[in-house]
């Protein structure tokens, strides 16, 4: 697949021009990586730029990007700061900072750094907003119960999507009736609405050349800070200095053993209708599990 056309390019120049003075695009590097959008870096006048390109119906998924970015921002997390959003005939873009990251760095730093987010408290979970995780639509309506929340929001639309996509009766049987036990499973867990990354694995956190972290490709909402350590626990984990860190500053409560499968359960669904495989047997092993916990 090719650069962006004339057309994308002319409309990325001037949209950068227009908030960060005169642009003229020199260069553009596709950059690999991203499994949603396609990603180039824009050169010009000793200048560079991060753009990510898609069709013009994912113009909304870069809205919210670009808000859920500016939102871990305020929290002090350090990210690539949006600088402007557009479409141009069929496509759509999002031009963000562009910064040299390298894979490992300061994991104590990412620790701490995650912790002060979650230290940020919404009214209820949530978020003002829909979003979404992957290509996949995030519900975010507002609710002053967790599990309610999770119930609705989270693992309800994935099990419909699953009965959809026809991942197995078994599946969508068993995890609706895990749907239902929310209430139970979490009868003893109140946590903060706090202000979640929601969708950190190792693969959307980075480090800049001194060693300090970034965050970025966020689906934020208010939810339980689990949610997000758990994620970072499903796809390899981070080393123990995050986790150490992370625990220094905002200790995890009893039973998150348990709730980690509950959270992670959403993202290996999320992954098995997107992409089948053998997510859906894991999914399956995972609500297996949780109703075990619940005789």
């Amino acid at each position: 697949m090719g650069g962006p056309s004339g057309e994308l390019l002319a409309a990325l120049q001037t949209s950068v021009s227009d908030v960060a003075g005169s642009f003229r695009i020199e260069r553009t590097t596709p950059v690999a990586g991203g499994c949603v959008h396609r990603s180039f870096i824009l050169e010009g006048g000793g200048r560079k730029y991060f753009a990510k390109i898609n069709e013009r119906s994912q113009f909304d998924s870069f809205a919210a990007e670009a808000e859920g970015l500016a939102a871990l921002a305020a929290a002090g997390a350090r990210v690539p700061a949006p600088l402007c959003r557009g479409q141009a005939h069929e496509h759509a873009f999002l031009v963000l900072e562009h910064l040299e990251l390298r894979g490992n760095g300061d994991y104590a730093a990412l620790g701490r750094s995650l912790a002060a987010v979650h230290s940020v408290h919404g009214a209820a979970f949530g978020w003002h907003r829909d979003n979404y995780i992957g290509r996949t639509a995030q519900l975010n309506r507002r609710s002053a119960s967790w599990s309610d929340f999770w119930r609705e929001a989270r693992l309800g639309p994935q099990l419909e999507l699953a009965r959809k996509n026809r991942l197995g009766r078994d599946l969508v049987g068993k995890g609706e009736r895990l749907a239902e036990a929310l209430p139970r499973l979490l009868s003893e867990h109140a946590p903060a609405a706090s202000l979640l990354h929601g969708d950190l694995w190792s693969g959307n956190a980075g480090f800049l050349a001194g060693g300090a972290p970034v965050l970025f490709d966020p689906a934020v909402y208010w939810g339980d800070r689990e949610a997000d350590l758990a994620m970072t626990e499903l796809f390899g984990g981070f080393p123990q200095a995050f986790y150490a860190a992370y625990a220094e500053v905002a200790p995890l409560a009893q039973g998150y053993a348990v709730r980690k499968t509950l959270y992670n359960l959403y993202h290996v669904l999320n992954h098995a209708n997107l992409f089948g495989g053998g997510y859906a047997a894991q999914a399956k092993a995972m609500i297996e599990r949780l109703l075990a916990e619940l005789r």
